[in-house]
């Protein structure tokens, strides 16, 4: 049963990811993290952070990761399979068909009937990992770094992997803090 609801969880995300990666991303973690429960909110934000560093479609590497987690090298391939096929289908169907409607003036309203939605999608889905980071960082620490990475990637042109390679070069590299004597002292009355 858990092929089955990996590949439903996937296909789904390929039918109705319309644009590609941005609008992909609320869809997997609404049926990984909300639905199915296979990763919890920091996993999915830790997965995310990594498949946005790694070249290519994002939408098929959280596939294949979250394939590969649940079921193994069968479950990867599943994953990755419903993720692409809707979007081959699809693509040789609506092509087809659209390519003698193109300039009918439905076509280019439904298209950017799409547009707010998936920007409504992608607002929710920003609020969601701001507000988690506020839990580990505080608002302050939150603040600064969503204002920088705006202005880097909006007003300086840096490219998102590169912040999120740096950042997690200094996740890494960063030393540990110290823990206080306090916490020592509880920890030791617990055990």
């Amino acid at each position: 049963m858990t092929h089955f609801h990996l590949f439903l969880a996937f296909f789904r995300v390929g039918m109705l990811g319309y644009g590609g990666g941005p609008s992909s991303i609320p869809l997997v973690h609404k049926e990984v993290v909300d639905k199915y429960q296979w990763m919890n909110e920091e996993d999915f934000t830790d997965l995310l952070a990594l498949a946005n560093t790694l070249p290519g479609p994002i939408a098929t590497k959280m596939a294949g990761y979250i394939g590969y987690k649940v079921a193994g090298i069968v479950g990867m391939v599943n994953a990755v399979l419903a993720t692409i096929v809707p979007t081959i289908l699809l693509m040789i169907l609506l092509l087809t068909s659209l390519s003698s409607f193109k300039d009918q003036p439905w076509v280019a309203g439904m298209t950017k009937a799409v547009v707010p939605v998936v920007g409504v999608m992608l607002g929710v889905l920003t609020w969601q990992f701001i507000t988690r980071a506020q839990k580990g960082l505080g608002w302050k620490i939150t603040g600064i770094l969503v204002a920088a990475s705006l202005i880097l990637l909006v007003f300086l042109n840096i490219h998102p992997g590169i912040l999120i390679g740096v950042l997690l070069l200094y996740a890494l590299l960063k030393p540990a803090k110290k823990q206080s004597n306090q916490s020592v002292v509880e920890r030791g009355n617990i055990s």
